[in-house]
């Protein structure tokens, strides 16, 4: 049996609203997903160690403060140093969609808006994982 998809949900830098990330923590493991939520105040080191640490398949970031567009690609480029490439890195929260996309074309996966539809996370991640795993 393989085992479920694993995911790292985080927070960075100094937004203190975590209600979304919660919700988002929850409906992915009533999804049947294993979910580690970081806590407040990450930093993006900390995001990619405890994504190491914990073997996720997965890493998604809520941020609501305007700072995507450093956390993001810095995210990025940390998992790029430590050669890890079958990681989602995906998210969501406050970003404009023209910043969305300039983060997809620089390796993130799908960013969501508020109020997207649970199921079309869920579907998004476990297609986007099999692919990442060549599963």
């Amino acid at each position: 049996m393989q085992r479920p998809i694993r995911v790292l949900i985080a927070k960075v830098g100094l937004d203190g609203h975590d209600r979304g990330a919660k919700v988002i923590a929850s409906f992915l493991r009533d999804a049947g997903m294993e979910v580690i939520y970081t806590g407040l105040r990450q930093t993006p080191e900390m995001v990619v160690s405890a994504a190491i640490q914990e073997d996720v398949d997965a890493i998604g970031v809520s941020i609501l403060s305007g700072a995507h567009m450093t956390v993001f690609p810095r995210i990025l480029a940390l998992l790029k140093e430590q050669k890890i490439n079958d990681v989602l890195l995906t998210g969501g929260g406050i970003i404009p969609e023209e910043d969305m996309k300039k983060l997809e074309e620089m390796g993130c996966g799908k960013l969501f808006a508020p109020g997207t539809e649970t199921t079309t996370i869920i579907n998004y991640m476990t297609e986007e994982v099999k692919r990442l795993k060549k599963i």
